[in-house]
């Protein structure tokens, strides 16, 4: 377990269920299971059940275990699931789903040169069957779990017609190819200014978001739809804009532990950070995190809500099991649990993007240049953060 008040180096903790990682759709938590130290995640669900590291269980039990537990973060994820999705790599056909309460599953987006984009799939459209399940019968997470439930050249069927509900079901059969998830996009919308989008925080996403802001005289860190992921690559990018102090802290069993940044990040350079209710889990914590240390500016609207920690046992297989195990707090004692954290600036029907680039502007007017020393990026094999954690 973590050491107070900072996490041990190496320990790694996933909050984020690897399907979402490409789904759009918030269900569970991820970490790196490592048999001896962990870092805990949280849930709504009842008491934690004991360490299960080197049980003996079949997939089978497992997946009831999960079911059983209550526990709606709750997940069993096979070796190669886990070592992919951690990893930013998944076998699935790139498409990404989402649905509004009572409202119909679509197509929230395509990823290029994947078996969707190349079958003529298009954001926008209706998947109305998974394997010959209707969608609406299947909560999001499971319509992703089908999605991505085999290996690389295992096929899939599904059926899908226009966003407005009407003409014919076109079905298509997609063979599931290997992907690479794109975890962080960078553009530059103004000169001298740096727009990093992260859509998960899976291995290395820090250093790309340390490499991607260096030099820069403003950040606009775009959190929005980031459903989370590990906690240990969420405080290396806090790492990237705060000179050490507290990123967040968090109960296991009683004992209090903390995150904490660690030192020398740029903090002089100016940080609009954009998020919506996709942001959750260790992306709010991170935007949580920013928001209490008076680091940034949080713009766009209410963050999702989930404040809890999954702790990840490695099975004697190989395979992961994640169980709630405790809740985590900002830096200022927050809890987004079942409210969110507003945002400093509400878009309030707005384009975001744009607003965030004014508020930006706003502030690089004032703001002094940032330091040669703070623009250099991190060297090679210096750590990213004092620690490791995923939040939900």
């Amino acid at each position: 377990m973590p050491t107070a008040p900072r996490v041990r180096q190496g320990m790694t903790l996933g909050l984020v269920f690897g399907a979402v990682l490409f789904a759009g759709a918030a269900s569970g938590a991820w970490g790196e299971p490592d048999g001896s130290s962990r870092a805990p995640s949280s849930s709504d669900a009842g008491p934690p059940a004991g360490d299960l590291t080197g049980a003996d269980l079949t997939p089978q039990q497992a997946r009831q275990l999960v079911g059983a537990s209550g526990d709606r973060w709750a997940a069993y994820l096979s070796p190669q699931q886990y070592a992919d999705l951690t990893g930013g790599r998944y076998a699935g056909v790139g498409l990404s789903v989402d649905r509004e309460a009572g409202g119909p599953t679509l197509v929230a987006e395509v990823l290029p040169d994947s078996p969707a984009a190349r079958a003529g799939i298009e954001a926008g459209q209706r998947l109305v069957t998974v394997d010959g399940t209707p969608a609406e019968q299947l909560p999001v997470t499971e319509v992703v779990s089908r999605l991505r439930g085999g290996p690389a050249g295992s096929p899939v069927a599904v059926g899908l017609r226009g966003g407005d509900g009407d003409g014919p079901v076109r079905q298509l059969t997609l063979t599931r190819a290997e992907l690479s998830t794109r975890e962080v996009e960078v553009d530059h919308p103004a000169p001298g200014v740096a727009r990093i989008a992260v859509h998960a925080f899976t291995e290395g996403v820090g250093d790309q978001v340390r490499a991607a802001a260096a030099g820069a005289r403003g950040v606009v860190l775009d959190l929005r739809g980031n459903s989370g992921g590990l906690v240990e690559e969420a405080v290396a990018t806090a790492s990237v804009f705060l000179d050490g102090g507290p990123v967040a802290s968090y109960q296991v069993h009683g004992e209090h532990r903390e995150l904490t940044a660690a030192a020398g990040g740029n903090t002089a350079a100016p940080l609009v950070v954009l998020v919506d209710g996709g942001t959750m889990s260790a992306a709010e914590l991170l935007a949580g995190a920013l928001q209490d240390r008076s680091r940034a500016v949080l713009v766009g609207s209410r963050t999702f809500g989930k404040d809890t920690v999954q702790q990840p046992s490695r099975l004697a297989d190989g395979s992961v099991l994640e169980l709630t195990v405790g809740r985590y707090q900002t830096p200022a004692g927050r809890s987004p649990d079942g409210t969110g954290f507003q945002p400093d600036v509400p878009a309030a029907g707005e384009d975001p993007d744009g607003l965030a680039l004014r508020v930006l502007d706003g502030l690089t007017g004032s703001a002094p240049a940032a330091p040669a020393a703070s623009r250099a990026p991190a060297p090679a094999g210096a750590p990213a953060a004092s620690g490791a954690l995923a939040a939900p």
